[in-house]
């Protein structure tokens, strides 16, 4: 699966380059900083790394491992990353100095080519368009904003993305040729899958399910592939807890209950120097008062820094609920963001978080662009009216349409939604291939070919233009 055949090659030195390219734009404008060795790792990445919401804790985990990934989020990340870890301080230990960029871009590099490789396999064996198509349609993917940049930053996307395409990958060849997904080969890509996003494990059972049928629904399926590793995910995520992260936890909570505990008692000294009152209730009553006012202004003022004023309102605070947003505006956020931002970049707040500087809802300055992402839906929808009758388009759909659900239905990093556009941005070119397949036959052919490497041209010099002008 993972060698490169000799129609391929050509195409994979290209893709190649380009990847490698990427990467080495970020390791050489955080080199100077992240190469020196340092006790505190985590505390100088985070300060220091800074393209767009996402986070270096890669780079921190293999510099000094820890389970700093949301645990319930990125179960097995952490993990995932030991021996990445023991090569880097064996580096450290040869060379004085912080490989981390290098180790890391390596895993970036890989999951990046071969998800590229494996997209391109989707398009000849699976949907059975010609070479060059198939590589168009792989660049046009690799054009769009939030897969170069989720392909070199440290963070858990192109992974994800690499997983999610091996997996339809692998539920395409099966289609083709009728063969069943065996429950050994679920359990494997749910594990892995999961293990990097938890909410993407959902997507493997998809895949069994639209490969194997009503034979997914037999009770000795879904106790071995789906219920068993279902439960091991989450006790491995819960044991992960109570072993590494409660014990921070409640270190982090009796800090602020000490530091909450000094303002109160500051309060009451300043309070006592001052006041002639002589009846305990009243000084208790006045000190409260106090506390409270000082309390509400506190929380006025973090109402209005970007951390909290760009996160909308949760359905309701509980453990998973919390992640919830029903207050950010959904139209405005699809135009912008989904099929905005996540493809081509806005110029204006250019890569900055949306925690720190950069508001929820960011314009364009000229027409184009949205002629541009009007384009790009447009043949997103006309490819999906030509595979209406293909399986595998709607098991492709169903990936994507499970990341709407939780992304702009229940509003889950809805403020923030182009981050995880790897995780559904090759969607898009997966449906504009059964367009593709349609029009192979006829005069089409050539009109959409020029559309779509105009518009791969134009998003590459776009994309890699504001890129590059935001690290220099």
């Amino acid at each position: 699966m993972f060698k490169i055949r000799s129609g391929e090659r050509w195409g994979a030195c290209v893709a190649l380059l380009y990847i490698v390219l990427l990467n080495g734009l970020v390791i050489s404008r955080y080199a100077d900083r992240f190469m020196a060795l340092s006790d505190h790792y985590r505390r100088l990445m985070l300060r220091v790394f800074h393209i767009s919401g996402f986070d270096p804790l890669t780079y921190s985990v293999v510099s000094d491992w820890a389970t700093d990934y949301n645990i319930y989020r990125h179960p097995l990340l952490a993990f995932m990353m030991y021996v990445p870890y023991l090569v880097n301080r064996g580096l450290m230990w040869l060379t004085g100095a912080n490989c981390v960029q290098f180790v890391v871009a390596f895993i970036l590099v890989f999951c990046a080519f071969y998800a590229f490789v494996f997209l391109c396999r989707i398009f000849r064996e699976v949907i059975g368009l010609a070479r060059v198509d198939a590589w168009l349609l792989g660049g046009l993917t690799y054009s769009f904003a939030f897969v170069m940049l989720s392909a070199c930053v440290p963070d858990h996307f192109i992974m994800s993305m690499f997983m999610l395409v091996s997996t339809l990958y692998v539920a395409g060849r099966k289609m083709k040729s009728g063969q069943l997904l065996t429950r050994r080969q679920t359990v494997w890509l749910f594990v892995l899958t999961a293990g990097i996003s938890l909410n993407n494990g959902i997507k493997v059972f998809l895949a069994a399910l639209f490969v194997n049928g009503k034979r997914f629904w037999r009770p000795a399926n879904l106790l071995l592939a789906v219920i068993l590793p279902s439960l091991l995910i989450w006790g491995v995520a819960r044991l992960e807890w109570h072993v590494y992260e409660w014990p921070n936890y409640a270190a982090r909570q009796q800090k602020k209950a000490e530091v909450e505990q000094r303002r109160r008692d500051n309060i009451a000294k300043a309070f006592m120097d001052t006041t002639r009152l002589t009846d305990t209730v009243l000084i208790r009553a006045s000190i409260d008062r106090i506390i409270a006012q000082k309390a509400e202004q506190r929380r006025i003022r973090n109402s209005r820094k970007a951390w909290n004023k760009n996160i909308g309102k949760p359905i309701a605070n509980g453990e998973f609920s919390q992640w919830t947003d029903i207050t950010t505006p959904r139209g405005l956020s699809i135009v912008e963001n989904l099929f905005g931002e996540s493809i081509q970049l806005h110029q204006d707040h250019l890569l900055q978080d949306n925690l720190t500087t950069r508001p929820v809802i960011v314009k364009y300055r000229y027409a184009l662009n949205y002629m541009v992402e009007g384009i790009i839906v447009a043949l997103f929808l006309l490819g999906i009216w030509c595979g209406r009758k293909s399986r595998f388009l709607w098991l492709a759909l169903s990936f994507w349409g499970f990341d709407m659900l939780i992304h702009v239905v229940l509003g889950f990093a809805l403020n923030e939604v182009y981050i995880m556009g790897a995780h559904w941005l090759f969607v898009l070119p997966i449906a504009m291939g059964y367009l593709f397949k349609a029009g192979a036959e006829t005069k089409a052919r050539l009109p959409l070919r020029f559309v779509v490497l105009l518009l791969t041209v134009f998003l590459m010099a776009w994309n890699w233009a504001l890129f590059i002008d935001y690290l220099i």
